[in-house]
């Protein structure tokens, strides 16, 4: 009888404990996915993923599920294929397939709900994990991180393989922004004004302004600075379009000026330590003080200019090539920054 109650008092110990690591297991998962989630934006904080998925949600229900989606996917594959844990953990391998996810929700042209859509965002989601450990690989070589090439590269696919007229994954056709439209000299500066927060929720392919906030205030949560540069980069990316005659709607929804944000944060807000002269000289990109502050001033506008004018000039090609070169346009402008030999380290913050 003693026996029979110590192995009952084991056993019911025994369920508590596989209990216990599955909860904690689903809790971890549920940090690394919101860690994820804040990736895109260059954060590492889960407070900050939780307010993107609440914009998400605010946007659109099913476009919040499919990012979810997508990092819980993309996150649990790098677990079973034995990615490193570190990586795991701070959610290095899900924000790739978030974007994936999310932006074969935006150009699906079935609407919303559309639930045979999850099979390819999941396989696209997982398939990014392997390619980003293939290229890890080959940039280790020139110490260049492997960012959103997986995405890209995942998306490009998916697009190629689909079309318009797909009886499965319809998508919608590409309207470049520098396509001629009727009534072009009409325009409202209000507008202009409003694209410049909606720069940042296009982001996450967010076109709606009080989620947009929403998604500028988890960037805030994060690092003001980061914050600061998102806004100053999307203007910047505005007033790049604004100089080549793009569309109006490019400007009004925010399309002009996410390229411009994302680069604007990358280099001025996580790789370039910054003061309050290089703030004042990098926006009027024209004055030089000391050796150090000249050479961040020359990196960062030569990486906004670049990324905004090159994201508006392959904007001219007509049809899916559009959507499909417009964010690899940051990257590459990312990759030529840091390639370049370094001669005051001082600046740099890598």
């Amino acid at each position: 009888m003693i026996c029979l109650t110590a192995f009952n008092m084991l056993s019911a110990r025994g369920s508590d404990i596989i209990i216990c690591r599955s909860y904690s297991f689903a809790v971890q998962l549920m940090v690394w996915g919101l860690r994820g989630v804040s990736r895109v934006i260059l954060a590492n904080n889960p407070l900050s993923g939780a307010l993107i998925l609440a914009a998400l949600f605010w946007d659109s229900p099913w476009q919040c599920l499919l990012g979810t989606l997508g990092v819980l996917v993309s996150t649990l594959t790098a677990l079973i294929i034995g990615q490193d844990s570190a990586e795991v953990s701070a959610g290095h391998h899900g924000f790739n397939g978030m974007l994936v996810s999310l932006l074969m929700g935006v150009f699906n042209l079935a609407g919303d709900w559309y639930w045979w859509l999850l099979l390819p965002a999941c396989l696209g989601s997982a398939t990014c994990v392997f390619l980003s450990s293939s290229l890890s690989s080959l940039l280790v070589r020139w110490d260049l991180p492997v960012a959103v090439f997986p995405f890209n590269l995942i998306f490009i696919l998916y697009l190629l393989c689909t079309g318009p007229n797909n009886p499965y994954f319809p998508h919608h056709p590409a309207i470049p922004p520098g396509a001629l439209e009727v009534n072009g000299t009409e325009l409202s500066a209000t507008a202009v004004l409003h694209g410049i927060p909606l720069g940042v929720g296009q982001i996450y392919a967010c076109g709606v302004m009080g989620p947009s906030l929403l998604l500028l205030g988890a960037v805030f949560l994060y690092s003001p600075l980061l914050a600061i540069h998102a806004v100053l980069g999307s203007a910047v990316g505005t007033l790049a379009g604004l100089s080549v005659a793009v569309r109006h709607d490019s400007l009004y929804s925010g399309l002009s000026g996410f390229n411009g944000a994302l680069g604007c944060m990358v280099v001025g807000g996580l790789f370039f330590t910054f003061n309050w002269r290089t703030h004042l000289f990098a926006i009027a990109c024209g004055c030089r003080d000391s050796n150090n502050i000249h050479f961040t001033i020359k990196i960062w506008s030569l990486f906004l200019v670049c990324c905004s004018l090159f994201h508006l000039a392959t904007s001219r090609i007509t049809g899916v090539l559009s959507m499909m070169l417009n964010n690899l346009i940051a990257v590459f402008s990312l990759f030529l920054t840091l390639m370049q030999k370094i001669s005051n380290p001082v600046s740099c913050a890598l």
